[in-house]
């Protein structure tokens, strides 16, 4: 379950990460289209759950304002040896971390989530070291900083690929209605 950007952020993001990325064959960059907020992690459950999952992320979504995101600082995922490269996101009034607050308890009461361990985080997953490699720091000018409302609640099908992990939209809900 997700966060989209907006189309206009996306691609300012996305275009800022590709220049940043240039020339490194260490890194397989997350696809444009896939850059998103991650706000629960399911893992599989199966097919037949999927009705209540969207009742509760239509629930979360029909009293929660946009969460208002800025990009803050390129994240080493871990910091000594990196995994992959986050963009941190200054979640202002804390919204997205309210609105993730009330999607975990929904979804902890129907027996469809066990939290995480970790505090929520709102980052975006801009790159992922390819297997087998070490990855130096990325040396990147500041992201762009426009502030950005995440105003669509999805959930998505992850299937995992060599290339990268390709995202089906199952359901989609606005924000406050």
């Amino acid at each position: 379950m997700a966060l989209d950007l907006p189309d206009d952020a996306r691609g300012r993001l996305a275009d800022w990460r590709d220049r940043a990325v240039a020339g490194r064959d260490d890194l397989r960059p997350v696809a444009a289209g896939a850059l998103h907020v991650t706000m629960v992690f399911l893992g599989y459950l199966p097919e037949k759950e999927a009705p209540r999952i969207i009742e509760a992320i239509a629930t979360s979504a029909a009293g929660a304002s946009a969460p208002s995101l800025c990009a803050g600082e390129l994240t080493p995922v871990p910091p000594r040896r990196p995994r992959l490269f986050a963009l941190d996101l200054d979640d202002a009034a804390g919204r997205a971390t309210a609105l993730q607050a009330a999607l975990a308890e929904r979804l902890v009461a129907g027996r469809l989530y066990e939290p995480e361990k970790r505090p929520f985080w709102p980052h975006l997953t801009l790159a992922r070291v390819k297997r087998g490699r070490r990855a130096e720091p990325i040396e990147a000018p500041p992201a762009p900083g426009d502030r950005f409302e995440a105003i669509d609640l999805t959930l998505y099908r992850s299937t995992l690929r060599p290339q990268g992990a390709l995202y089906e939209p199952l359901a989609r809900e606005r924000l406050g209605g």
